[in-house]
């Protein structure tokens, strides 16, 4: 049994710190940092080097930009779309790092899954933040915005110190994101599609009502040609 909680406890670091990549990356990191420095965490031989105080510092400093810029309306999702590129693979490293020294197919296993927790709960963060931001007052933002960074500390919290009951909650999630994340890319079409509308010249509109489909696309080139 206690093999088996020693199992569950790797696990589910491996899949948290992936999953908690993907929503806020500098909080998983500097939370993870300062558990670690002070001694209340001991950290697997290849996350050590997030409580080296450079790294803790550089992952505090990156925090508070995002804390500022996750709050403003179209800044965030601007700010999501640029760490796609980068939630995602650091999510793959901090798994690979959880395992501790193993096998390196059971590295590679662990980033494979820690990149794809990372990349669906980016997907779902970033996808909601969009619907969001159609709403024109900001408070639906900063709420968003506190609820995610209350979520990866208690979330970590949780794989620290009840790694079964995170197991438990981090297939609820899966789940919840399998069922909401092709709700949320047939809102975001519509989304776009209304933006598309309103920066379509109003000749060119209807134009593409008045023509064939097949025709349309002609007539809507020509007509922005003659207005240029």
């Amino acid at each position: 049994m206690e093999q088996l909680n020693h199992v569950a406890a790797i696990i589910a670091l491996t899949m948290g710190v992936g999953w908690a990549s993907g929503i806020n990356l500098y909080a998983a990191i500097f939370m993870l940092g300062i558990l670690g420095a002070t001694g209340n965490m001991v950290l697997p031989p290849g996350l050590q080097i997030l409580a080296n105080p450079l790294v803790i510092g550089a992952a505090g400093f990156m925090y508070l930009v995002e804390f500022v810029a996750d709050k403003v309306p179209g800044v965030d999702s601007g700010w999501d779309a640029l760490h796609t590129f980068i939630r995602i693979p650091a999510g793959a490293l901090l798994a690979a790092g959880a395992v501790g020294p193993t096998h390196p197919a059971v590295s590679l296993a662990a980033a494979i899954m820690g990149g794809g927790m990372a990349a669906g709960a980016h997907a779902t963060k970033a996808g909601t933040r969009v619907i969001i931001n159609t709403s024109p007052e900001p408070f639906s933002n900063w709420v968003a915005s506190f609820t995610e960074d209350v979520v990866v500390v208690v979330g970590l919290w949780t794989a620290l110190n009840h790694p079964w009951l995170f197991l438990l909650l981090l297939l609820a999630f899966i789940l919840l994101m399998i069922w909401l994340l092709p709700r949320l890319w047939r809102a975001i079409k519509k989304v776009f599609g209304f933006l598309k509308y309103l920066i379509t010249p109003r000749k060119a509109r209807s134009l593409s009502k008045e023509v064939p489909p097949e025709k349309a696309s002609v007539q809507v080139r020509e007509a922005g040609t003659s207005t240029s």
